[in-house]
């Protein structure tokens, strides 16, 4: 398949938010497994720790130095907000609420990143945007509410979750201006060292919980920190250099119907009429949201002989 030079950055965009969907999806059945053994802020600090080690390490071989000083408003934003807040909170907040409750709150996050945008960049608001956004979002909702009552809810989980949400979507929005002076692998090292340092405090437990945890909970760390973080969160800021950022948080909503596939697959949970039906939602969302309408083509009107001939 040959690919015009002006469709190919297209593309490589829509294949690294690809990647970064599904990393990300992933990381919701490894963080169900680590999180039984390890503190919320031990499994954000571990997995922030692997990541820079694995982005640094890439940083050292292709000589990427360190980034200009217009990008690290951004890079610093995203490190506190995304990086570190939001892996803090977002594991706080699971372990107090149902999976639903959590999956309903944490969703809102694409709806701030689109308004944040907006707002701050200056992001377009295209009609089949903001229709794909209110698909995905129902889709949302209906897996969340199919997955509701597995578990204790309780306000402070809610909060938190909301919490989640607003850094995750603060963080991304932060992140766009960043990568007009640095590259995607710059501003993902980087941000993931200012998370790794805010995390710092949670050293001594995550010291005391990688002691006590069984091998299969500290390979799930490893996975989440080289997968989900070091190479999601580049392909991430791949395509997010390549397109708006309301556009890439709508992306994000083919995550729950990715999880609910996984979660059938690796850990054997059947997911129900109402789940799948909010799955399908969720990916007829992105793609309507992902879609650009159709230009008019102009096309000269250079009649040929068998059509000057029919006229005559």
């Amino acid at each position: 398949m040959n690919l015009s030079p002006a469709r190919r950055p297209d593309v490589l965009a829509a294949g690294a938010a690809g990647v970064t969907v599904v990393m990300w999806a992933s990381a919701f059945v490894s963080i169900r497994s680590a999180g039984a053994e390890y503190s919320p802020g031990a499994l954000a600090l571990g997995r922030l720790l692997v990541g820079a080690v694995v982005l640094g390490g890439i940083c050292l071989v292709r000589r990427e130095g360190v980034p200009a000083r217009a990008a690290w408003p951004g890079i610093a934003i995203s490190g506190l907000l995304w990086f570190g807040f939001y892996s803090v909170v977002l594991n706080w907040g699971e372990q107090q609420v149902d999976a639903g409750t959590a999956a309903l709150v944490v969703n809102t996050g694409p709806i701030l990143i689109a308004l944040l945008g907006a707002r701050l960049l200056g992001d377009p608001m295209p009609p089949r945007l903001l229709a794909g956004m209110a698909v995905s979002f129902a889709g949302a909702v209906t897996v969340g509410l199919s997955m509701s009552g597995e578990g204790g809810s309780s306000v402070l989980g809610v909060v938190l979750c909301l919490l989640a949400a607003i850094g995750y979507a603060g963080g991304a929005v932060a992140q766009k201006p960043a990568l007009t002076h640095a590259s995607a692998l710059q501003v993902t090292t980087y941000g993931c060292l200012v998370g790794a340092v805010l995390c710092l405090p949670f050293a001594g437990r995550l010291v005391d919980d990688a002691a006590h945890a069984s091998l299969s909970a500290t390979l799930n760390l490893v996975y989440l920190g080289v997968f989900s973080l070091a190479l999601a969160f580049t392909t991430w800021a791949y395509a997010l250099a390549r397109t708006t950022a309301s556009r890439m948080g709508a992306t994000t909503y083919a995550v729950p119907a990715l999880v609910v596939l996984m979660s059938w697959l690796a850990l054997g949970e059947v997911p129900g009429l109402l789940t799948l039906a909010g799955g399908v939602l969720c990916l007829a969302g992105v793609a309507v949201s992902r879609s650009r309408a159709r230009s008019a083509r102009v096309v000269a009107s250079v009649p040929r002989p068998e059509q000057t001939r029919e006229s005559a």
